[in-house]
């Protein structure tokens, strides 16, 4: 069999079982590797900012990450269709690992800050191509399944990153929150590096569009920029948000413009004008948005309402992440024995909606237990985004484009992640949230005012987890495949 022959076979053909156990292994590392970059910063900023000085800079570790991260998702996904998944998910490790060090030997906050936006320019890659990589080896028809060990990750990323982040920072020094990043990127690293050969690599080069790279790079940046920094250092309303608004509109319709005259776009039309693309891009917008959200406020809930303290406060927040790992695994286990998917993602984000409600009008007289079962089985309704909208957008499109899909996809939920925080918090702030500390729940007037701000804050998930569940419904179905490139 000659090369071309081989190069054109169908990936889930050529992989033997115990070589697609490896690949996802090693996805799943990848994977954690960017998730627990995510949580495990946070504990360790105080530490951070008395260590290093400027701590009026301190949420620039954050921010520099979530920009590069985010604008450099559609690159990865266009550069992979292109060279294959092996050297761009190679250099994306090692890009990573790169920003890792550079933070952890930084003497200074400028330099940690430069560190965490290569840091990000590699983990927009990680996320993107590990989901790829799994479309790459695993069919549609079986791909969901898949999806409750990648909430499994985020899970142990979301409970393990704040533990380590705040004992290192504690009990050691804060730059092993970096260090800790190398052996979990070699492992990846050697896990994939074998079985990744078998892949099919592209026998055709395809022209990399640079001007559309820079153009999405600056219009999402100044956009983030906007999320970011609107209702926080600066009003929504002032010149400096205004005008990043302003940038980030004219440069998306350049971008746009752009892409309509280049012969090889960043992003191929025929991907931004399936319909099937449009419908499930936008319910994982509103889903992730509205998923964020909630779990960004339900903490000052717990402190505010029930008078836990910060620490218990983490620890009660597990009931929301767990549901939202049960609802993913067992919802993706299901994809494939019900014909009519769709209604499963419909179906949970109704749910989540209608128990978001109920615990928004219960605001003031909620129970513990009663906002642990709420929280859970919101969250394993919203689970259901993770298997229905991935698979859905990888089905929907040629083999050929499978990387693009899911940066497009991946760029949308961090969209939607940024926008739904700042939309809530914009709503918090107009309903007199105050700002929260332990030992503030005795004073009735403040009870009072977050009573009300919580109950438009649950309001807000609900409307956000209702319009996820309308973009589903809009959703067409087609045949998942039973084969990856669907030949």
């Amino acid at each position: 069999m000659n090369v071309q022959d081989n190069n054109d076979l169908r990936p889930d053909e050529r992989l033997g079982r115990s070589e697609k156990q490896a690949i996802v292994i090693g996805v799943l590392v990848v994977m954690l590797l960017a998730a627990i970059d995510q949580t495990i910063v946070t504990p360790a900023m105080p530490t951070i900012g008395s260590a290093l000085g400027d701590s009026e800079y301190l949420p620039w570790i954050i921010t520099a990450y979530l920009l590069t991260a985010t604008a450099s998702a559609p690159l990865y996904g266009k550069i992979s269709d292109s060279y294959g998944r092996r050297p761009v998910i190679a250099a994306a490790v090692v890009i990573f690992l790169l920003g890792s060090v550079i933070s952890a030997l930084s003497p200074t906050m400028l330099t940690l800050i430069v560190g965490r936006a290569v840091q990000g320019l590699g983990g927009g890659g990680l996320l993107v191509l590990a989901q790829t990589v799994i479309g790459d080896t695993v069919p549609p028809r079986e791909r969901a399944a898949y999806a409750g060990y990648i909430s499994a990750t985020w899970a142990i990323a979301s409970l393990a990153g704040p533990l380590l982040g705040g004992f290192f920072a504690e009990r050691w020094h804060w730059s092993l929150i970096f260090w800790v990043n190398i052996p979990l990127g070699i492992g990846a690293l050697f896990i994939l590096a074998g079985p990744l050969k078998k892949l099919a690599v592209p026998t055709h080069r395809h022209r990399l569009d640079f001007v559309g790279g820079l153009l999405t790079l600056a219009a999402t940046t100044t956009l983030m920029l906007a999320l970011t920094w609107g209702g926080g250092i600066y009003p929504w309303l002032s010149p400096v948000i205004l005008s990043l608004l302003g940038a980030s509109f004219i440069l998306w319709l350049l971008f746009v413009f752009w892409l309509n005259r280049v012969e090889e776009p960043l992003i191929p039309l025929e991907v931004l004008r399936n319909p099937i693309v449009a419908a499930a891009t936008l319910a994982c917008f509103f889903g992730m948005g509205g998923s964020l959200a909630i779990a960004v406020y339900v903490p000052i809930y717990l402190q505010s309402h029930l008078g836990l303290s910060v620490a218990a406060s983490g620890v009660a927040l597990v009931a929301y992440i767990m549901g939202t790992t049960v609802g993913s695994a067992v919802i993706g286990k299901m994809v494939q024995h019900v014909p009519r998917y769709k209604y499963l993602a419909v179906g949970g984000y109704a749910l989540a909606a209608v128990c978001l409600t109920v615990l928004a009008l219960q605001s003031t007289t909620a129970s513990l237990l009663l906002t642990e079962t709420l929280l859970f089985v919101a969250g394993f309704g919203m689970g259901s985004m993770f298997p229905i909208g991935t698979v859905t957008v990888q089905n929907a499109v040629d083999y050929r484009h499978l990387g693009v899909a899911t940066a497009v996809l991946s760029f949308m939920r961090n969209l939607g992640s940024a926008l739904g925080v700042a939309a809530v918090g914009a709503i918090a702030l107009a309903s007199g949230l105050p700002g929260l500390r332990e030992g503030t729940t005795g004073d009735a007037a403040v009870e009072l005012a977050t009573a009300s701000a919580f109950r438009d804050i649950f309001l807000a998930g609900a409307v956000i987890s209702a319009l996820a569940a309308l973009c589903f419904l809009a959703l067409k179905e087609i045949p998942l495949r039973a084969t990856v490139k669907g030949e």
